[in-house]
């Protein structure tokens, strides 16, 4: 008798749960549970160009390599994928995609190349930015597969007119004259402003 009642109350437990794990994990489309995102606060695109340092171009250059692996040099990338080159660079920001725009603020931080099989980048990186629309610094960080065509980082803080914001930056490369000049396309999506 106790064990037919226990067999009753085990099954009423296992419909409870399978009732309530129905509605908790299915959402308005029935796909399963996905978050909502707010609306974004405010968006921006940005160019910035980044011309790397050769052992002949110092007067234009706006990155060089400070670290390579013991089989590559400074002034050219290593072999194969650039593995473990890093990059320190402080490259002009225009809001177009002409390298002679008025700069509105420069792209300062580093990136270094972290897969030997593929080309792969790991950023860190700040915009710094001064003109008469924006005054202030945003804080990039995250990985870049550079063969993806758009490229998803985190925007993890900023001053001044960008205090403590949060977001994505979506990253695509718009040109590239390899190995010394290349330029990147950031579209800024800002989730958090204040």
């Amino acid at each position: 008798m106790a064990c037919g009642y226990c067999g009753r109350i085990v099954f009423h437990l296992f419909y409870i749960w399978l009732l309530l794990s129905s509605m908790v994990l299915k959402n308005v489309d029935g796909h399963g549970w996905k978050k909502q995102l707010p609306k974004p606060c405010k968006n921006l695109v940005l160019y910035f160009h980044d011309i790397i340092y050769n052992g002949k171009n110092a007067k234009n250059a706006t990155s060089a390599i400070v670290a390579a692996p013991q089989w590559g040099n400074l002034t050219s990338f290593a072999d194969p994928f650039r593995f473990g080159d890093m990059v320190v660079f402080d490259d002009p920001i225009t809001l177009d995609h002409n390298l002679q725009s008025p700069p509105v603020g420069r792209a300062q931080g580093f990136y270094f190349y972290n897969m030997k099989n593929t080309y792969n980048a790991w950023l860190g990186f700040t915009f710094v930015l001064n003109s008469t629309d924006y005054k202030g610094t945003i804080t990039f960080n995250g990985a870049d597969p550079l063969l993806v065509k758009y490229r998803d980082i985190s925007v993890v803080g900023g001053t001044g007119d960008f205090l403590m914001t949060r977001g994505i930056a979506t990253l695509s490369t718009d040109a590239a004259e390899l190995p010394v000049y290349f330029r990147v396309r950031v579209n800024i999506t800002l989730y958090e402003c204040y």
